[in-house]
């Protein structure tokens, strides 16, 4: 038994505050669990071990998120598409002040956001741009002054794009000016996250072939962890994202050296 305050509380009491806790704030960290019921955190890890055994939390890198948010569900395309619409135009429309000049390289990955910004691209713009998303490359096969790389690989059906050994072989022969990535989750202490594995390992090619990384992500995808990870905060140069951001998450980022483009 560890002191609280003037209160002590046995292990089971402690742990049931903690789940309802962790429901409650959606994330919270080790250490802040271990401040909270002042405990040790070799304390707060074998609580969180105990309760994720129970079902009722999730355990994630360095802390605890509420049971099923990481579910590996994976929405497709349309239902993305018609989520947070109005945020999602808005960063499309700030994303293309960050265009690279005339006769640039563009990486634009899979996503609804992305998808927004291939419509947003100036037509007076002369640009090569590369895609595996089948959705964005018929959204700009009709623009003459681009110039159009459909990547190979295996289309799937749920984010209708290239993934695959052929994907990946294809984009590690490139070098882009940037890539515009799309992301399912974004993370403070766990990086960039996706359920899929071939999603994963085709946005790790997409970072590697780019000189810079700009996120496209509205607030609702920030402090969300799934199941794979493709990249770092180390990795990111800029995220673009909406006036939802919380004014803690905003400093972190920027503390992290990402620059933070709030549309």
């Amino acid at each position: 038994m560890e002191a609280t305050g003037l209160m002590t509380m046995y292990a089971e009491e402690r742990q049931q505050a903690m789940a309802q806790l962790v429901a409650t704030r959606g994330r919270l960290s080790v250490t802040a669990l271990a401040q909270q019921y002042a405990v040790t955190t070799e304390t707060v890890r074998r609580d969180l071990t105990a309760l994720e055994r129970l079902g009722l939390v999730q355990r994630v890198h360095g802390g605890a998120v509420p049971a099923g948010a990481l579910a590996a569900i994976e929405s497709g395309l349309g239902e993305r598409d018609a989520a947070n619409t109005e945020s999602k135009d808005r960063i499309a429309r700030a994303a293309v002040d960050l265009l690279p000049s005339a006769g640039g390289t563009v990486l634009l990955d899979a996503g609804s956001t992305t998808m927004r910004l291939a419509g947003a691209l100036p037509r007076d713009l002369r640009l090569t741009v590369v895609t595996h998303a089948v959705p964005i490359a018929a959204r700009l096969v009709v623009q003459p002054q681009m110039e159009l790389h459909l990547l190979p690989g295996r289309v799937r059906a749920t984010t209708q794009a290239a993934v695959g050994a052929d994907t990946v072989a294809a984009l590690d022969d490139l070098r882009a000016d940037l890539v515009f990535l799309g992301t399912n989750g974004l993370s403070l202490t766990h990086g960039l996250t996706t359920p899929d594995r071939d999603e994963a390992a085709t946005k790790r090619a997409l970072v590697r072939a780019a000189r810079r990384v700009v996120v496209l992500a509205d607030s609702s995808k920030l402090g969300r962890e799934l199941a794979v990870r493709f990249a770092t905060l180390d990795d990111v140069d800029t995220l673009v994202t909406d006036d939802g951001i919380g004014a803690d998450d905003l400093q972190a980022l920027r503390s992290a050296d990402v620059e933070v483009v709030v549309a």
